[in-house]
């Protein structure tokens, strides 16, 4: 398995829980830190979301963490209650299925009103389901499995505006060594893992070409994080989200990054 997210059923079409003091900030100008960005993890309740939030907050981003149960936000509010002790920006929690269209684009507008525009996303939806050679690649596994891929998809289209315009946006998901090397015992879990790449390129091109239609510098850069397994990177996947705002957006656009244990 290489990433692992909110899989329980929505408690509700979508609302904000406790949000720390996480409450505004606008989106911090030029490049070089996470400190001051806006940055919304997608799948925030897994290890993997609690390790991303605790390193950006800890580096001085507003964090939205989003999950599909508030039941499961335990460990977020606890990190919440220690970072009230530090001078750093709380994180907000955001109740939201993102495989439903309308949800995603109500937690959009409620981002927008409470923290601003958004400079940075971290998508960890995911899960496995796999085995039995192709004749076990099932239907159900595999709707199952695509559930990231439409999260992918209706997140990134609520927010691309907003990292297009951001002085320092970027995105990145976690992707797995499938891509390149798929089996017929997971050959569900490799062609969602492969849609999501290409669509995360298909982002990089966009960021690109808007900047170069606009004349101006490329300042957004979505990237893919590829790893054979997520379990016991979950910090490694999190330090090298947060230093991707060390680096200028060129060199990083449209890169995928492998990470091992």
């Amino acid at each position: 398995m290489t990433d692992d997210a909110s899989t329980s059923s929505a408690t509700g079409s979508g609302s904000a829980t406790d949000s720390g003091s996480a409450t505004g900030s606008g989106s911090a100008t030029g490049s070089g830190s996470a400190a001051g960005r806006v940055v919304l993890i997608a799948g925030a309740t897994s290890a993997s979301g609690l390790a991303a939030a605790r390193a950006l907050a800890s580096a001085g981003a507003w964090v939205v963490a989003v999950g599909r149960d508030a039941a499961r936000f335990d460990s977020l509010r606890s990190l919440n209650d220690r970072l009230s002790t530090m001078a750093v920006p709380g994180i907000r929690l955001e109740v939201c299925d993102l495989t439903d269209e309308a949800a995603v684009h109500e937690l959009a507008e409620r981002v927008h009103d409470a923290v601003g525009p958004v400079d940075g996303i971290l998508h960890l939806v995911g899960g496995w389901r796999g085995g039995g050679g192709l004749a076990g690649q099932s239907d159900e596994d595999y709707r199952f499995l695509e559930r990231s891929f439409t999260a992918l998809r209706f997140v990134t289209r609520a927010f691309d505006a907003d990292l297009r315009a951001s002085p320092s946006g970027r995105l990145a998901i976690v992707s797995s060594t499938a891509v390149a090397r798929p089996l017929a015992g997971g050959a569900n879990y490799a062609a969602v893992k492969a849609a999501s790449e290409a669509w995360t390129r298909a982002l990089a091109q966009g960021f690109a070409k808007a900047a170069r239609d606009a004349g101006a510098d490329l300042s957004a850069a979505a990237v893919v994080f590829r790893v054979k397994s997520l379990e016991g990177l979950e910090d490694a996947v999190a330090e090298r989200f947060v230093g991707l705002w060390e680096s200028e957006a060129s060199p990083l656009n449209d890169t995928v990054i492998p990470l091992q244990g």
